[in-house]
C-alpha cells in the first residue's frame, strides 16, 4: 500500500503509473518566496487522502544554478497541465505576481481550481471580485485549512 497522499516535489517528474489511473493530482500553486511552508501543510492535512500532490516548492533550490529558474518554470509549466485541479493559496508576505498571473490564466480554463488567500493578502479583494467574475463556481477561503475541505469534498465527489 502507498502512502497517501502521493507526493512529488519540483524537480521530479509526476509519471502516474496504471495503479495511480483512478487517484486524482492537485497542483499547489500558490507563495513560495517569502511566505512559510504552507505546502507542507496541505500534505499534512490531506494524510490518508487519495491524492497526488504535486509540488513546486523544493526543499533546496539551487540558487547559484543559472539553469535552475528556467528549469523550475518548465516544470511548474508541465505539471499545471499535468494536473486534474489546481489549488491557489496568496500568503500576506508577499504579493506574488506569478500566482496571480496564474490564477488569471487557469480561471478561464474549465479545470476544477481551490482558491484562497490570507484574509490580510494585499490583493485579496482582487482575487475575489476578479475570479468571481470570471469562476461564479469557485468559493474564495481565506484559511490553508478550509482549502483542504474543498479539496476532501472534490476528491470523493470524484467517481471511484
Amino acid at each position: 500500500m502507498t502512502d497517501l497522499p502521493i507526493y512529488i516535489e519540483s524537480p521530479t517528474e509526476y509519471l502516474p503509473s496504471s495503479a495511480d489511473a483512478r487517484t486524482p493530482s492537485v497542483f499547489l500553486a500558490g507563495t513560495i518566496t517569502g511566505s512559510q511552508d504552507w505546502q507542507q501543510d496541505v500534505v499534512r492535512f490531506l494524510r490518508g487522502e487519495r491524492v497526488a500532490l504535486l509540488n513546486p516548492r523544493r526543499a533546496n533550490f539551487p540558487m547559484g544554478d543559472p539553469t535552475a529558474a528556467p528549469a523550475q518554470i518548465a516544470w511548474e509549466h508541465r505539471h499545471l497541465r499535468k494536473a486534474d485541479a489546481i489549488l491557489f493559496w496568496c500568503a500576506r508576505e508577499t504579493l506574488a505576481p506569478i500566482v496571480l498571473y496564474e490564477l488569471g490564466a487557469w480561471s478561464m480554463m474549465p479545470k476544477p481550481i481551490f482558491v484562497g488567500t490570507h484574509p490580510q493578502y494585499p490583493r485579496r479583494q482582487d482575487v475575489v471580485i476578479q475570479t468571481g467574475l470570471v469562476r461564479p463556481d469557485v468559493q474564495i477561503v481565506s484559511s490553508v485549512e478550509d482549502l483542504v475541505e474543498q479539496v476532501r469534498i472534490w476528491i470523493k465527489s470524484r467517481p471511484s
